[in-house]
Formats: C-alpha cells, structure tokens, sequence
C-alpha cells in the first residue's frame, strides 16, 4: 500500500486502518416513454445490488450502458461521482451525456492503470493482469504474478501516489485510471481528467464489512467486461467466509483478545465495530474492545490497555513487530501482558512480499475468508488441521 495512505489510515491494525463506508448507487437514464415493437424491446440485465459493500451498486439499462453512481469515496465527501460504463464502439454516440456524468468509459477496459496494491488481487482473481499497463509504487506490490509483469517491462513505474507522474500516464494512454481519494480529488488526477482519460474513484477503504472489502471485485467485473466471472469468485469467497465462521461458532472456547500497540505514548486499537473487529467477533473470540461503537481506531493510553487486557490469552496485529525480542526492547511493558509471556503474540508483518509491501494489506481485503480462518486456526486449535496460516504467524524470539 502507498506510504501515503498508511499514514492517514494510521491505526487499528497498529499501523493503518483500513476503513471505508463507500456507497456506490445507481440513476438510470431510462429513454423516453414510447411503444417499440416487440422484436425491439430488449429485457433489461437485472440491477447490481452487492450483498456486503456499501460502497457501490450498478443500473444496467436496456441499451447496454450501465450507470454507476459512488458516494462518500472519502471521509466526509459532499457529492456522489457518476460514471456511464458504454459498449466500447458506442461511446461516440454517448459523449453528449458528460455534462452529467463524471466520465464516458468504454467498456470492456483494456488498459489501467491501478493505484492501490489492493486493487491488485481483484485484477488477478479475474485473469486480467496483463491488462494493467501502469502503477505508482511498485516496490509496494507483493504479488508474484504481477511482480513478474513489472520485471519483463510490461508494466511503467509511475512514480509515488502522491506525486504520480503525470506525463507518464498521459504517454500510456490507458482507457481508464483508478485512483482514490482520502480527503478530496488529488490535484494530480486533474491534469489526467483533463486529457480526456477516465478517472474512477475506488472506495474499498471505506468499507467496514471483511465481505464487504471483498465484493469490490464486482465493480472490476463490470468494468472489464467479466460479470459473471467476477460473481463466481465473490461467490466462493462469501462461502468459505461463512462456512469458516460457522464452524468457529460450534467451538466451546471463546478467548479473549488485545490487538494493537503503542505508536510513542498511544496504544491505537482497532473499535468495536471496525473491519478488523470484526474477525475477531466472526472467529469466535472476544475482542476486549467489541463493546466499543467506533468503526475506526480508539486511541489509549498504555495505563487503559494494561487495565483491561493484561489477562488477554491473544494479541494480535502488534504494529510492525516481528519478535519478542524486539518488543521488549521497544518497551518493557508489553512483558507485563500474559499473551505476551505466554507466547500467543500474532503478528502479519512476517508475510511479506518481495519488495516492501506487506502481504496482509494488499491480499487481505480481497481474501476476508484467508484472515478469518488464519485467526480461527490460532484461536481454536484442531479446528482448522490442515490448513496454513497465510496473514498472520507467532512472533519469533
């Protein structure tokens, strides 16, 4: 993930949190009321409603196009975006409806340009990875297959997010670049609008529900072209999701758990009703703070922390930390927490990719059902036998 954005969604999780309430609603553009002939009429593709996400939703109208509407893309955001996704050969006919849209996209995509690690793994999921052309930060991608992509060439460094090269973008000439928001439009994405290539705005972050992250892999199967291969994927990941937190449910034990560390004098943890809480209640365990209404980070003091979860059997998502030694050293207090002495310490920044991302914050929004069986495997021993732990892994000594 960008170093940008991990230092405003710095929290829950001990570093950043992702959390996002994105809505993504739909206008229809119906055309004038008028008799057609039978043989004319064409039924309408039922309207994509996501399950989970908040954060989108896509009107398909009987002429093909579909219109997407996205709301509240950041924080606090004062107006919807509206995009017409149109048969690539029928744009032309379509331009005159920019004046009400936020862009004309021709679909299927061929080309993107992404700007998150965690757009990355919905593009891979659908078999579509050589359709990305360009990506700021690509020391920050984990994944092998792309990674690959970047080596042989087939994939332009555009730079930093923050200062993404503009002129770089324009000389691609993709058909669309998805880009994102944290508090506004960045002012470099305005030079690229202005050329006449389509920005859209990616609002996974917002999003609170583990399912919810996931479903925006529909989004891409829209713009793609890949629907129905994009629903399928959606599909296995809700079941496995449900079927893992079903089978956690049935276990005797419920234990408690302590997320979070110290960043200088704030222990920041995830809120009751985060994404990351929600793991941990769908895992079958108690999260000390679950009684909290925050949906992103509380922020504590050590003497808070210590008075609630000293007795905490887990801890997980202690920062950056990848051993005890390292702990101790940051700060002796943490030795006074039982998880801590009696080795139930969690962490995921052992996962990591080759270059400087981190596994976890790259795949992990995309695979809900991986982090929920990682943590069920650690907090109900024999529950999960033959599965392997992907995200999170016990600190080393």
């Amino acid at each position: 993930m960008n170093p940008a954005l991990k230092k405003v969604l710095l929290g829950p999780e001990g570093t950043y949190m992702l959390n996002r309430t994105l809505l993504l609603c739909l206008f229809a553009l119906l055309p004038a009321c008028r008799e057609t002939p039978p043989h004319a009429r064409q039924e309408p593709r039922e309207s994509m409603q996501p399950r989970y996400a908040k954060g989108f939703s896509a009107e398909h109208r009987p002429d093909g196009v579909s219109i997407l509407t996205v709301r509240n893309p950041w924080p606090g955001a004062s107006r919807e975006f509206r995009y017409a996704l149109v048969p690539g050969q029928e744009v032309p006919r379509y331009t005159g409806m920019a004046d009400s849209l936020d862009a004309v996209i021709g679909v299927p995509v061929q080309r993107v340009v992404l700007t998150s690690t965690t757009h990355i793994p919905s593009l891979e999921a659908l078999g579509l990875q050589e359709r990305l052309v360009g990506f700021p930060g690509m020391d920050y991608v984990s994944s092998p297959l792309t990674r690959q992509r970047m080596a042989d060439g087939l994939v332009e460094e555009l730079g930093a997010n923050e200062h993404l090269n503009t002129e770089k973008v324009l000389a691609l000439q993709p058909d669309l670049v998805m880009g994102f928001g944290v508090s506004g439009i960045p002012r470099h994405y305005q030079a690229i609008q202005a050329s006449g290539i389509p920005l859209v705005l990616n609002g996974d972050w917002m999003e609170e529900d583990p399912l919810g992250k996931a479903e925006w892999i529909l989004l891409f199967g829209l713009l793609f072209g890949r629907e129905q291969e994009a629903e399928k994927v959606f599909k296995t990941i809700e079941t496995e999701y449900l079927e893992a937190r079903r089978l956690a449910s049935g276990s005797e034990n419920m234990p408690t758990v302590l997320s979070g560390s110290l960043y200088r004098d704030v222990w920041y943890l995830p809120g009751g009703n985060s994404w990351a809480a929600s793991f941990i209640r769908d895992s079958h365990a108690r999260y000390l703070w679950g009684d909290t209404g925050e949906r992103g980070s509380l922020s504590l003091s050590l003497e808070a922390v210590l008075e609630r979860a000293t007795e905490a059997e887990f801890w997980i998502a202690p920062s950056q930390f990848v051993s005890y030694g390292e702990m101790a050293a940051a700060n002796p207090h943490y030795q006074q927490f039982r998880a801590f002495r009696e080795r139930k310490v969690l962490t995921y920044a052992r996962s990591l990719g080759p270059g400087k991302g981190m596994l976890y914050f790259e795949l992990g929004p995309n695979r809900p059902d991986l982090v929920l069986k990682d943590l069920i495997y650690w907090f109900h021993p024999g529950l999960l036998p033959d599965y392997e732990p992907v995200f999170f892994k016990p600190l080393t000594e």
